[in-house]
């Protein structure tokens, strides 16, 4: 069974990813139930449809599976009634040789209906594990459900 341990934050000042190359990312929910939340994502040529059990703490099942661009497209515009989630990802490597070693900081800026919410999230081996905090890093949001794509793709940061 896979599992997700990750934590998220928001993050306080952009400039550091000036002249980075990011990833843009469109993503859809099919599913929003507190148990079990299905999204389909496009990233490119490559297309995921993934599966989510309930968080507990950092904590999580996550299953990925690969699925052809067409058939996303055709979810995303078929089966994802509610807000699609428009992003583009920037990946960081994370920490120095002994705490953060392989890790990696996964920073979204949104954009459309989510325009000016940038988190950074990292996935963890262990729920104990320390990560050394970039100085663009700010207040932890990992417990706070408003954060949650699948929440946003609901109800948007623009009508907060």
């Amino acid at each position: 069974m896979g599992v997700e341990i990750e934590r998220k934050f928001l993050v306080t000042d952009t400039g550091f990813l000036e002249g980075r190359q990011g990833e843009r990312l469109i993503q859809g929910y099919l599913s929003h139930d507190r148990r079990a939340t299905v999204r389909v994502r496009i990233e490119d040529q490559r297309a995921w449809l993934t599966l989510k059990g309930e968080t507990r703490g950092a904590r999580r099942s996550e299953f990925e599976y690969p699925i052809p661009v067409d058939d996303a497209r055709a979810i995303l515009a078929e089966m994802c009634a509610e807000g699609v989630i428009d992003k583009t990802r920037y990946r960081l490597p994370a920490g120095s040789a002994t705490d953060g070693a392989g890790l990696e900081w996964e920073v979204d800026v949104f954009h459309g209906d989510n325009q000016g919410l940038v988190v950074a999230e990292i996935e963890l081996r262990h729920e104990d594990q320390s990560v050394p905090r970039p100085d663009w890093l700010g207040e932890e949001v990992t417990d706070d459900p408003r954060f949650y794509n699948s929440a946003l793709s609901r109800t948007p940061f623009c009508r907060w």
